[in-house]
């Protein structure tokens, strides 16, 4: 059974709203297989958090995660985390077995994270992900993707560009759309300009930066969001919450309050049709430079 140490605090919530858990584990795995969605991107996902605390933020509003029992056991999205303090330790005891695993069938490609965020604020407290990504220089995957959706990502720049030495290497950042809010939802983990503003440090640090667009957002001014996207990234991946969310109709999505927030300000944001008219704008700016969905997380571009 995994050992717990739980505490409770209510650093940065606000009066009248759930205060935050964090809890201090210890797991027996931290790789887990690919399925679903994730299939077609990686071999393996590892989640050095169980929980979100960007769960009150605006990517929050709208993640597929927060409807998951098996994740939330009955708790409210963003109001607990779970700290996997040994899951260096424990991706160190299991690699090489995934390793064989997953190259019978192609590349040993972790994908971090899918179910929370590697660069939390409690990250710079309790250093999981840097635990873990300095356990890869020593056993290093074929492939890692780091997905985040916040700037704090620049903290691990350097341990970052060691790495990309020893695999394949790809720093995802998640930035929606050009607008910092949406009707009625809270603001984002980190602004536009500061997310852009991360991509291009990395990219300058010789990284390979992929800015996800997902999910779509209404989007004020494609052509300009595109070309600020083109000058600090190597490519953009878009992706709509329709199918994007693990459903194929995009029912997971529709039981939040996202999709009334982008029909306030765009109806036609809903579509896969309007995907398709911003990766057909994507393409005039930035050729050859252009995924979608799975595919782009993938690193497919086109």
């Amino acid at each position: 059974m995994a050992e717990r140490r739980e505490r409770a605090y209510s650093e940065g919530v606000a009066p009248g709203r759930p205060r935050l858990t964090v809890s201090e584990v210890q797991v027996g795995e931290i790789l887990t297989r690919a399925s679903g969605f994730l299939r077609a991107v990686s071999s393996h996902s590892l989640q050095p958090y169980r929980g979100c605390t960007f769960g009150r933020s605006l990517c929050g509003v709208g993640c597929y995660v927060r409807q998951s029992p098996w994740v939330t056991r009955g708790r409210e999205w963003g109001t607990f985390l779970e700290v996997r303090t040994n899951a260096a330790l424990a991706y160190l005891a299991s690699c090489a077995r995934e390793r064989a695993w997953a190259r019978r069938r192609g590349r040993f490609s972790i994908f971090l994270s899918s179910a929370t965020d590697p660069f939390l604020p409690q990250e710079s407290r309790y250093g999981v992900t840097r635990s873990v990504l300095e356990a890869m220089l020593d056993e290093p995957p074929d492939e890692l993707i780091l997905q985040t959706h916040g700037d704090r990502v620049i903290d691990a720049v350097a341990l970052c560009a060691e790495l990309a030495h020893r695999c394949d290497l790809r720093v995802h950042i998640s930035i929606e759309s050009d607008r910092d809010r949406l009707p009625g939802l809270p603001p984002p983990a980190a602004s536009v300009a500061a997310r852009l503003a991360a991509a291009g440090q990395l990219r300058a640090a010789g990284l390979k930066v992929v800015v996800t667009v997902a999910p779509l957002h209404p989007i004020a001014d494609p052509e300009g969001f595109f070309a600020r996207i083109a000058a600090v990234a190597d490519a953009v991946v878009i992706d709509h919450f329709i199918v994007g969310d693990g459903s194929p109709d995009g029912s997971r999505t529709r039981r939040t309050r996202l999709p009334e927030a982008m029909a306030a300000l765009d109806p036609s944001s809903l579509g896969l049709d309007y995907r398709d008219r911003m990766v057909a704008c994507a393409r005039t700016i930035m050729p050859g430079r252009v995924g979608v969905s799975a595919a782009g997380f993938a690193g497919v571009f086109a």
